[in-house]
């Protein structure tokens, strides 16, 4: 039964993904089917584990609501959010540190390595939080605070991969 709601939440951040194409990028309609997104994802899991639910096919599907929330939010997002020359360059660099950290795992440990540090969850929650502030804080700000946390945890994610850290690895 736990599985089912937690699928069934997971279905919920589909359908609001998909129904956030279809209404104007920063508009509050998008901003409160945002929130529902990254809130089902949130819950979704937090109910399969409560409920001992987890499952195979959850873990796969949340990946996949995942990926759809994502892309939905770029092709929205990207098109009205003016991003300059020098954060791309950032997160270019943010990238091919993330990119090296993975092909060190998986030529010294032979396995895909994806670390659940604090700064990675601090980073993803703040990358989060950047759309909704947009009207707010202005890009070169926010977008320097999550950059400067991503950096930081993309090193110490290369670090603890170097040193043999198991530390949350999946």
């Amino acid at each position: 039964m736990g599985s089912l709601i937690a699928n069934i939440i997971t279905s919920f951040r589909v359908l609001c993904s998909i129904l956030m194409m279809f209404v104007p990028a920063l508009s509050s309609q998008f901003h409160m089917m945002y929130l529902l997104c990254g809130l089902s994802d949130m819950v979704d899991g937090t109910v399969a584990r409560k409920t001992n639910g987890t499952s195979e096919f959850g873990a796969k599907f949340d990946t996949v609501a995942d990926f759809i929330f994502v892309a939905v939010s770029l092709i929205k997002l990207l098109p009205v959010i003016p991003i300059p020359k020098w954060l791309w360059i950032w997160m270019l660099v943010i990238a091919i540190i993330k990119i090296s950290n993975m092909i060190s795992g998986l030529i010294y440990r032979k396995t895909f390595i994806s670390l659940h540090t604090m700064l990675n969850k601090a980073t993803g929650l703040l990358l989060f939080l950047l759309p909704l502030t947009l009207h707010f804080i202005e890009l070169k700000y926010s977008s320097a605070a999550v950059c400067s946390i991503a950096t930081v945890s993309a090193i110490q994610e290369g670090y603890y991969i170097g040193a043999g850290r198991e530390m949350g690895s999946s």
